[in-house]
């Protein structure tokens, strides 16, 4: 190691810049394979999931649908008083799975694996090279091998007057909170805030949310329209096809201005209007890519540009840890050159956890018509089921095939209902193994589960 007088130069094989999921995962996996590595993080090793998503976030639905089942008591089971208690979750929340938001335990299971960890913002700042902003100074580092990019992202804040400069929530602050809200107003209708707006409604809030278009609108529009069925019954305000004009905030309260003279009042706000990642900021301008773009173009195995590959949410491939941590293997084994693998995009699978869950994979009836597929399509109603049926209480869901009839397999489904996300599973693999339709048909199902809904859906096919 050298400095120049500008900096501290140091080389390496490869250099991670982002470890969030899938960074970590490819940092770990090349220094395993005895490469010499360094991963660069600016915020925490582990990423938005551990910390302020997919770990903490999935603690509060827990503990929120634990809730809406105490108060199911009455219908199935006799009586039940239930008195909500955020304090069990904001202690869980710290203690099991953020350390306080701490990663000192993920740094360290990093260093053993044999990398090398670099606190500060990296950016490429020449072919095969990357400079990190540290707290100490620019850390300059010639990079051999490979160069990775798994930037993550951050909330992206729409430019409505008055917002700017009010102590509004983004989704990390939503997760620290130490006490529930007497009442929120929340702007988004994807799964982020259909997820915060039920689980803290389950808390005693006072919730409106506040959606342009359509609940889940990248969903089938079933889903949307079951959901905001659902949050009406749990007494949640849900505005669709509405956008904030003006926001204001006088020390106690904000007033969100809608069309019309109409104005919504709530103690806090929570903006879930979407992620961005700063292009220009990772420097890739330098390595000939668009730092203009929203994302990064890769091929096949998560190559960017020459000696460059880029994983998880800034390719554009969806912004979710598995994604991530699949497109991690891919460009290890293609880094270390002991693979042929390639992306595969066909069945990938996407949850809401809101109550019901919102499980997809592959295309919607709509995006499958787009593609000029001969598409059919069968559907059927979870409390139809026999397991449905005796659930009874949020018994709420269906089951929604597609198939490219000409091929006779299915390309998309969607599964609602109180296992959602489980039910999906076997959905996945037949859309990722492209079994035939007839072969699904001719399958057991076990009896009485949800998944045997499965049965009836393929029988409604039309």
């Amino acid at each position: 190691m050298t400095t120049d007088g500008t900096g501290t130069i140091d080389t390496a094989d490869a250099v991670v810049i982002g470890m969030g999921p899938g960074g970590e995962d490819v940092a770990t996996r090349l220094a395993t394979a005895g490469l010499e590595v360094v991963g660069v993080e600016g915020r925490l090793v582990g990423g938005e999931c551990p910390y302020y998503a997919c770990v903490p976030t999935k603690m509060m639905i827990r503990a929120a649908n634990t809730l809406a089942e105490a108060r199911r008591v009455g219908e199935l089971a006799g009586a039940a008083t239930v008195r909500p208690d955020w304090g069990p979750v904001a202690a869980r929340i710290r203690e099991e799975a953020t350390d306080n938001w701490d990663d000192t335990v993920a740094v360290e299971r990093f260093e053993k694996a044999g990398g090398r960890f670099v606190r500060g913002w990296g950016r490429i700042s020449a072919r095969g090279e990357v400079t990190v902003e540290t707290a100490n100074g620019p850390r300059i580092i010639h990079v051999r091998k490979a160069i990775v990019l798994n930037p993550g992202t951050s909330p992206l804040i729409p430019p409505i007057p008055g917002l700017d400069g009010t102590p509004y929530w983004t989704n990390r602050d939503a997760v620290a909170v130490t006490e529930a809200p007497e009442s929120l107003i929340v702007l988004g209708g994807g799964p982020v805030a259909s997820e915060f707006s039920q689980l803290f409604a389950r808390f005693g809030a006072e919730v409106t949310t506040l959606v342009r278009s359509s609940l889940l609108s990248r969903d089938e529009p079933e889903a949307g329209r079951l959901l905001a069925d659902v949050f009406a019954k749990e007494g949640i305000t849900v505005l669709t096809d509405t956008e904030a004009t003006r926001i204001e905030h006088d020390g106690r309260r904000f007033a969100v201005h809608l069309g019309a003279g109409e104005v919504r009042h709530a103690q806090h706000l929570l903006v879930a209007t979407g992620r961005r990642t700063d292009l220009a900021a990772l420097g890739v301008a330098t390595a000939g890519m668009d730092d203009t773009a929203h994302t990064i173009p890769v091929d096949e195995r998560m190559r960017a540009a020459e000696g460059v590959w880029a994983i998880g949410d800034v390719t554009g491939h969806g912004a979710f840890t598995h994604m991530s941590m699949y497109q991690a293997r891919i460009a290890v084994g293609d880094i270390l050159g002991v693979t042929t693998e390639s992306a595969d995009y066909r069945a990938t699978p996407r949850v809401t956890f809101t109550d019901p869950e919102v499980g997809a994979v592959g295309l919607t009836e709509a995006q499958a018509r787009a593609a000029g597929l001969q598409v059919t399509v069968g559907a059927t109603q979870v409390p139809t089921s026999v397991r449905g049926w005796i659930h009874k209480a949020g018994n709420e869901g269906f089951i929604k095939l597609v198939t490219d009839a000409d091929r006779g397999i299915l390309v998309g489904a969607t599964s609602v209902g109180p296992t959602g996300g489980e039910v999906l599973g076997a959905l996945a693999v037949a859309v990722h193994a492209q079994v035939p339709v007839n072969t699904l048909r001719e399958m057991i199902y076990a009896y009485p589960t949800f998944h045997r809904a499965i049965e009836s859906a393929l029988e409604a096919l039309e």
